[in-house]
């Protein structure tokens, strides 16, 4: 079974386990998922309320968008525990001689840049999640105005855990210029998707104690 098919209870009693997986990668996915669905919920009880016809076609649109985004975080959470294994894997190879030296080093930096890619891709996912409640919260029913909040909450959490997840990979990477470019791209989406995910969430506040 598929980590993802598990029930709530199953999947948080195997997260609380000395399984190697699902971690944090996983976990961070779920929560991004969470999160999306939430915006997803909000946009599903906009569509065909008179009241907010005019931002009809766009919310739908963030709909389309939002729907996407939740499945893909939903297959990461199984693709990180994949990606995991040769890790895993890796640092168990004998490495007594200089020659299975070099073969695990080189084995492990192929298998860090691969627990790499998940965590990397929840980073990017996340953010453009954050954007679309940035979009929803001046277009969503006021009546689910605390879910926006909860979502871009649960994304501004998850983008972070997906760097958290990047950079305990990252620190042994010898790669430098791999490690530039990863360090680069997710310390600007992360600055940026924390900034905004609070600028919405302000907004959210300052909309439930006019």
């Amino acid at each position: 079974m598929k980590l993802v098919e598990k029930n709530s209870v199953e999947f948080v009693e195997v997260l609380a386990s000395k399984a190697a997986v699902p971690g944090g990668g996983g976990a961070a996915a779920l929560v991004g998922a969470i999160g999306t669905a939430l915006g997803s919920m909000v946009c599903n009880l906009t569509i065909g309320k008179k009241k907010y016809a005019e931002y009809e076609e766009k919310v739908k649109e963030i709909l389309s968008k939002a729907t996407q985004i939740q499945d893909e975080l939903l297959k990461m959470v199984d693709e990180d525990a994949e990606n995991f294994l040769p890790l895993s894997k890796a640092y168990g190879i004998k490495a007594s001689t200089e020659e299975e030296k070099k073969i695990k080093e080189e084995t492990m930096e192929k298998a860090l840049k691969t627990a790499c890619e998940v965590p990397i891709k929840i980073v990017r996912t996340c953010y453009d999640a954050i954007k679309l409640h940035e979009e929803l919260v001046d277009k969503g029913s006021r009546l689910a105005i605390s879910d926006i909040g909860v979502g871009v909450q649960c994304l501004r959490a998850a983008l972070i855990s997906g760097q958290l997840n990047v950079i305990i990979n990252i620190n042994s990477i010898k790669d430098e210029e791999y490690v530039k470019k990863v360090k680069e791209e997710t310390d600007r989406l992360v600055s940026e998707g924390t900034k905004l995910a609070d600028e919405v969430y302000k907004k959210v506040e300052e909309i439930l104690c006019k």
